[in-house]
């Protein structure tokens, strides 16, 4: 999953990168309005996180001129804590949740993996594909009841096919969301990450749809 964190504050905004980056997810960031409006009107975020006191272009127009664009990704914004005037123009302007500032970490990751579940239609912190089982919250996997030890890069393939299971993904929409701004992308590993997955799981999970992608779904055993 592919986050975009807009906050001025350098302290802040590198605090934000680091604990979700540690949280599995990959995360791009700017420090100002119109560097993240770009960013956000160019890039398949799976969900944003945005401060609204920003130079050069401020939260709410950047927030407004994305809605205004049809970019439907969900957005947390970030909010002095004594501002309630911020959260009602906020919500107004299209966010779909907020923290107010200051924060602890775990708050804000909370609240992600809060608005990821809901846009991918899913109820709790548990993605469940037959034997297979991720937590979002600890970031753990299992098979079985049996704990599977993956890499990051494992592990962000697994979550984004099991947050949109039963859905053909293609390689470009994986490379897409699975890979940050700098990472040197090539679709071609995609299905070397598909390989070590499937070698992990030791169960047949992941299809391959020939020509489209791939595509999440139990085994036949198991439905």
């Amino acid at each position: 999953m592919r986050l975009l964190v807009v906050e001025d504050d350098p302290d802040l905004n590198r605090q934000l990168v680091t604990a979700l980056s540690d949280a599995g997810y990959a995360v791009d960031a700017a420090s100002d309005g119109e560097e993240g409006h770009f960013l956000g009107d160019s890039e398949p975020y799976d969900a944003i996180v945005l401060d609204l006191g920003l130079p050069k272009m401020d939260g709410i127009s950047v927030l407004e001129s994305w809605r205004r664009s049809g970019k439907m990704m969900p957005v947390l914004i970030l909010t002095a804590r004594d501002r309630w005037s911020d959260k009602v123009q906020g919500f107004d302007a299209g966010a779909d949740d907020y923290v107010a500032k200051p924060f602890h970490m775990e708050e804000v990751l909370a609240h992600i993996r809060a608005l990821l579940r809901r846009s991918a239609g899913h109820a709790t912190n548990e993605l469940i594909c037959g034997p297979v089982t991720l937590d979002t919250r600890s970031s753990r996997v299992s098979v079985n009841g049996n704990p599977v030890r993956l890499t990051s890069h494992e592990y962000r393939l697994l979550a984004y096919l099991m947050h949109h299971n039963g859905r053909v993904v293609s390689r470009t929409e994986l490379v897409e969301h699975l890979y940050d701004q700098d990472f040197d992308r090539d679709s071609n590993t995609i299905e070397v990450f598909v390989g070590r997955l499937r070698k992990k799981l030791g169960i047949d999970v992941i299809q391959t749809v020939r020509g489209l992608g791939y595509m999440l779904s139990p085994p036949a055993d198991a439905k």
